[in-house]
């Protein structure tokens, strides 16, 4: 069943419970902060917005189900569909998003954990997703950002954990690799990114991380320095069953503390803890998706932030703390 035809008969089976209407019901679970082509204005003063949509989608952990690529990529093309029919213009996907690999299911060892065979990865799947997937946001003519495992580059041995930026046309714009690998990640399966990625749609400046990279500030205050507005931030969710809170809480605090957005997608696993979601500057939940285990996504108009005088100041004393100097401004 198509996302788009389980929403309706979950919109359908909601009104027919609460005797709501259609557009009633379907605005409890689809939950937007406006209608597409409105914006909100307590957030500044006018200037450079784009509509974002954040999603969640199914986990999926064998690296060598060739259907499940396909049952992935259908999934990601309706979440395009939605999106677009939402009026985004942009749409952030979660970590490893068309698949996920179990270590376990790598192992070059049986019954361990070990060197990852990456022979066991169904490549040509994946490319074959991802090209369904470029091929309709240029359809829709919307950004999509898709979190993806990309090949060894040269004699490389291991691969990427990346962020797949692709532009309104359908093309690969930019590629972020996670840079701050766990334990398990560097030790068995990845090679680390080194450096930022950053790119801008309509005015607004977005950066990428990945993984559990929200529990390093440092990550997301040289990303206030180098001038981005909304940090995407995608991850599979913690390891540690229980632990949601602790992912959702640092993104809060990154948002406040440095003064940007923070789109946060999670896979739908986590979501009846943790769904999906845009953190304001501020560092409140801006909109959510539905918590619960399934397909989703929301939508807010984000904002470029105007300069002012306190970021200004907080970026000058960041700057004067790693550069060890004493003459920081008042």
């Amino acid at each position: 069943m198509t996302i788009d035809r389980a929403l309706k008969n979950k919109i359908r089976d909601r009104a027919a419970r609460t005797g709501e209407s259609y557009t009633a019901a379907r605005r409890h679970l689809v939950r937007t902060d406006a209608e597409p082509g409105t914006s909100r204005a307590e957030h500044g003063p006018d200037g450079p917005s784009v509509r974002v949509a954040v999603a969640q989608t199914r986990p999926r952990e064998d690296p060598g189900d060739v259907a499940g690529f396909a049952a992935a990529g259908d999934e990601v093309v309706s979440l395009i569909d939605e999106a677009a029919r939402m009026g985004a213009s942009l749409l952030h996907l979660p970590e490893a998003a068309l698949c996920f690999p179990s270590k376990h299911l790598l192992s070059s060892v049986p019954g361990e954990v070990a060197e990852a065979d990456w022979t066991r990865f169904a490549w040509d799947a994946q490319a074959a997703a991802l090209s369904r997937i470029r091929a309709r946001a240029a359809e829709r003519a919307i950004w999509v950002v898709i979190g993806a495992v990309t090949r060894p580059a040269g004699d490389a041995v291991r691969p990427h954990l990346s962020l797949l930026v692709i532009d309104s046309a359908g093309r690969l714009h930019a590629k972020y690799d996670e840079r701050l690998l766990s334990r398990t990640k560097a030790t068995h399966l990845y090679a680390a990114g080194t450096g930022p990625t950053l790119f801008e749609v309509a005015g607004v400046t977005f950066g990428c991380t990945s993984g559990l990279e929200i529990l390093f500030p440092e990550v997301y205050g040289d990303y206030r320095a180098l001038g981005a507005d909304c940090v995407l931030y995608s991850t599979a969710g913690p390891g540690d069953p229980g632990a949601d809170d602790t992912l959702t809480s640092s993104a809060l605090v990154a948002a406040r503390h440095d003064g940007m957005w923070i789109s946060y997608a999670v896979h739908s696993d986590k979501a009846p803890d943790e769904p999906s979601g845009l953190i304001d500057p501020n560092g409140a939940w801006h909109t959510r998706c539905e918590a619960v285990d399934a397909p989703a996504l929301t939508i807010a108009t984000v904002t470029a932030r105007p300069e002012d005088p306190a970021r200004q100041w907080h970026r000058d004393m960041a700057e004067a703390y790693r550069s060890g100097r004493s003459d920081a401004p008042g």
